[in-house]
């Protein structure tokens, strides 16, 4: 934290403008040299307009602005300067080795971000909220990422841990003196806080929930016999031809993915090879990568059409699995109006589509979001990411074991223990509390520069 670190801000790219961030002590006077040896002051918050030097032979590489910002009055809590340039990609490569001529490093991913988290201007929650908002990829996602950049996730975080501390208070109290008489297990207060601290929590994992699969997406993979219209079907949710469509088995050898909007939710579309006994050392490693795929789907999409119904149990696919989908495909062979084909071979609920003429294609879209469980967005719905999911459902089952221990064994020590590991959970997720290995792979999947 005591040194001075500097990288490009901008995406990487020819473009208008180019921004190089520096942040820390000596972030004023790498404004001062890179921009003219004879300027001895730069107002903060005001930006000049000034040449770019090298700082090595004084030669001008740019012209533009350079912009101070005074510590503790910037995003990281440092001293910053940016120096906005033109977008070139050598120019801005020029500015930022000028930089890093005057004893200053380049940044790592997520670093900024970092020093905000450390210096008290951010929380963790909003800090991935930065990468949440740069990476959206729907309306929903970055609206969803703004609310909990603006500090909406980690107040409602912020109450539940108020509400924790409180309640421990009250309960630990009463067991360090018992001379006050106070009966909290017979105590309306306990069972009622309790109640709404589950009640609460409850309603934060549900939106923290949708918040997830808004940041991160949904994994899904299409999984079948060869043939049966898996890349038709993902060339129709990608509204293009990503996939080869071919009459002959066998097309698909290999895992085809695709990042797909639909209909608000994010999708991570997996096209997989046909499954099938075949001697074909190529097509075998595709089967064996589409069977691997599927162990980590959030949702496998089991296609089958009219010639392979009497196959499914080949597959290897449990149809009673909550994320199993099965999807017949085709339809348009069927008989008009006569599905007994169809019943005499599925037991398990069914869809029933035609990928290659846009049937049935909005009762699969509904069952996927059903499946993993996506919504309708509203205003209550913020970012948030699977770590936050699990520090959340590991607080409620703290919660729910303490009130469990209350009732059967009436050991109130056995509550306030399970309410400290609740206290902690939640804290993770605004890192209150939290490892600096955690801190760390959180930031390195930021970009450079922010």
């Amino acid at each position: 934290m005591n040194d001075t670190i500097a990288a490009i801000a901008t995406a990487k790219g020819q473009g208008g403008v180019g921004i190089i961030r520096v942040s820390g002590p000596l972030a004023f006077k790498v404004g001062q040299k890179i921009c003219d040896l004879m300027v001895d002051n730069i107002e903060p918050r005001m930006a000049m307009r000034c040449d770019f030097y090298d700082t090595l032979d004084f030669s001008i590489i740019d012209n533009g602005l350079v912009i101070f910002f005074k510590a503790p009055h910037s995003f990281t809590g440092e001293d910053v300067v940016e120096l906005h340039g033109h977008g070139g990609i050598v120019v801005q490569d020029l500015i930022l080795q000028s930089v890093l001529n005057l004893d200053v490093r380049l940044a790592r991913a997520g670093e900024f971000s970092e020093r905000a988290f450390i210096n008290n201007k951010l929380d963790l929650a909003q800090a991935e909220a930065i990468a949440s908002l740069i990476s959206a990829s729907s309306k929903e996602s970055a609206r969803a990422s703004v609310r909990s950049l603006t500090g909406e996730f980690s107040k409602k975080i912020n109450a539940l841990v108020e509400d924790v501390i409180n309640l421990r208070l009250y309960v630990e109290a009463a067991i360090d003196f018992p001379e006050e008489e106070i009966d909290f297990l017979q105590d309306e207060i306990i069972y009622s806080s309790l109640h709404k601290l589950i009640e609460n929590l409850e309603i934060i994992l549900a939106n923290s929930t949708q918040g997830a699969l808004l940041a991160e997406g949904a994994d899904i993979v299409i999984v079948g016999a060869p043939n049966v219209g898996k890349s038709t079907l993902l060339n129709l949710f990608a509204q293009d031809d990503v996939a080869i469509v071919s009459e002959h088995e066998g097309t698909t050898r290999d895992m085809i993915k695709q990042k797909i909007n639909l209909q608000g939710l994010v999708l991570n579309i997996i096209d997989t090879a046909g499954i099938r006994v075949t001697d074909n050392q190529v097509e075998q490693i595709g089967i064996a990568r589409a069977k691997q795929a599927m162990q980590h789907a959030d949702v496998i999409l089991l296609m089958v059409d009219k010639n392979t119904l009497a196959i499914i149990n080949d597959l290897s696919v449990d149809l009673n699995a909550p994320n199993v989908l099965l999807v017949v495909n085709k339809i348009d062979k069927f008989d008009a109006g006569n599905d007994d084909e169809l019943e005499k071979f599925l037991q398990a609920e069914h869809i029933k589509i035609s990928a290659k003429y846009n049937l049935g294609i909005e009762a699969l879209i509904q069952a996927i979001h059903e499946a993993v469980g996506f919504n309708k967005i509203d205003s209550n719905v913020f970012i948030a990411r699977r770590r936050h999911i699990d520090a959340l459902g590991r607080a409620l089952a703290a919660i729910n074991l303490g009130f469990e221990h209350l009732q059967k064994t009436r050991a109130g020590e056995l509550l306030a223990e399970e309410l400290l590991v609740a206290q902690n959970s939640l804290n993770e997720i605004t890192g209150e509390f939290s490892a600096d290995d955690l801190l760390g792979k959180i930031f390195s999947q930021f970009c450079i520069g922010k």
